[in-house]
């Protein structure tokens, strides 16, 4: 060190966690002797071995077998008062679980693939756009339906419609993507085959338009303009089975459980209904629930596919909120405000989230955790209001549709490669058990 007017003094202030060796207090010499005895060669006599034994004792009081090389002499110290052992608490503490770790994946904020969707109707109450179990996105463009193979980029213009004053209102696809119904302007739902791309049936029932379709097995519900939802069999003739009187406008959101045990309903009127599911084939239902609490025109319908009786509904410009359900009971499980026309609402199948699709003024998508409600993420891009959204058959990608006459691709659920490997073997596609029903 540097010699100067001070001179370096060991702390006073120090812990008895220090360790100064005393060599008074140690063997020196029969350390010396212990270590050098181990290149001695072996000796195999016992009597050897015991008479020497008797030596040592009697030499240094001790049997040299059971010394130690080095040992500590006298009683440890006791800490002074107010003294805290920082390394006790350090690893004393447990470990924390790997469950309770804060788990975060990378989201793109950017979209993965940009489509045109010229002449899209920039009307809120419409549904345009589904993906198929078989990885075909159908886009309805004003009179025209648009099929595009995501996994190939192939596009094949599947209709259109005779009359240039019609448009296309909805589409959505059976649970095995066989097959693709379409609700026009001129109160029509169609049931077309992809293989063949042919339509099979056109099926008339409403006076106005059907701007939502929802398929439970071989029952296409659609919901119009006029506030009626009509159930078809599209195993028969007589394919009107059933006609619900719950909303006194326009049904713009519909949506079938998972289970297949409820249908809910949003409407213009502000109203979500619960309707049972079909008995039988007969009219005259009622809804199980009636949720008053919007404040808008509900569109954003979407049941959690965890959770069989839980729903989520978001609200138009004058609600601006988003509310979780308990269908059973009733009552209303939280509620956020997410300050934006709510259009779309989908549950994510790989995470505990959903996604909702906004309007004015963000434009955005949002990522929500759940049941915290937690924002997870905003997608920015979209130039005008989000119109719709639909979900991969795989669940890690989502499109939005907008005004601004885009749709944009956003891998914002994508699973790792070993659970991936997992669900695609447990989600294998059954054959259609319409296939040979539909007449």
């Amino acid at each position: 060190g540097k010699s100067g007017s001070k001179t370096q003094r060991t702390p006073t202030n120090a812990g008895p966690d220090r360790y100064i060796p005393n060599r008074n207090t140690m063997r020196m010499e029969m350390a010396n002797f212990l270590l050098t005895k181990e290149n001695d060669p072996a000796e195999d006599s016992p009597t050897k071995k015991e008479r020497q034994k008797a030596w040592a004792v009697n030499l240094n009081g001790f049997d040299i077998e059971e010394a130690k090389i080095l040992r500590l002499s006298g009683k440890p110290q006791n800490a002074m008062e107010g003294y805290r052992n920082n390394l006790k608490v350090l690893y004393s503490q447990k470990m924390t679980p790997s469950s309770s770790k804060k788990s975060s994946r990378y989201i793109p904020s950017m979209p993965d693939r940009i489509l045109d969707a010229p002449e899209i109707r920039n009307d809120y109450y419409l549904n345009l756009i589904d993906w198929s179990a078989q990885n075909f996105l159908a886009v309805a463009l004003d009179t025209c339906v648009y099929l595009w193979n995501h996994a190939s980029g192939d596009i094949i213009k599947l209709m259109e419609m005779e009359q240039t004053a019609e448009y296309i209102s909805s589409v959505s696809w059976t649970k095995e993507g066989n097959y693709l119904a379409v609700g026009t302007s001129n109160a029509e739902v169609q049931l077309w085959d992809i293989q063949q791309q042919k339509r099979l049936r056109n099926m008339t029932s409403h006076v106005s338009r059907v701007g939502c379709l929802s398929w439970n097995s071989y029952i296409v519900s659609s919901g119009a303009r006029s506030g009626h939802i009509h159930h078809h069999d599209v195993r028969v003739a007589d394919h009107h089975v059933a006609t619900l009187t719950g909303h006194t406008q326009e049904v713009c959101g519909l949506k079938w459980s998972l289970d297949g045990r409820y249908l809910a309903s949003g409407g213009n009127d502000n109203l979500v209904n619960i309707w049972p599911s079909i008995q039988g084939g007969s009219g005259g239902f009622t809804p199980v629930q009636t949720f008053t609490q919007h404040q808008g025109a509900v569109k954003a319908v979407a049941w959690c596919p965890w959770q069989s009786n839980v729903l989520a509904t978001g609200g138009g410009t004058s609600d601006r909120h988003i509310r979780i359900w308990n269908v059973c009971s009733g009552t209303c499980l939280s509620a956020v405000d997410a300050h934006s026309q709510v259009c779309s609402i989908l549950w994510s199948t790989n995470y505990k989230e959903f996604i909702s699709g906004h309007g004015f003024a963000q434009n955005q998508l949002v990522i929500w955790k759940y049941p915290t409600m937690a924002k997870v993420t905003e997608l920015q891009g979209h130039t005008a209001r989000v119109l719709t959204m639909t979900m991969s058959p795989d669940g890690a990608t989502v499109a939005s549709a907008a005004a601004d006459e885009t749709l944009r691709l956003w891998h914002c659920f994508e699973l790792d490669p070993i659970k991936k490997k997992e669900k695609e073997k447990a989600n294998s596609v059954k054959s259609s058990i319409i296939h040979q029903g539909i007449r």
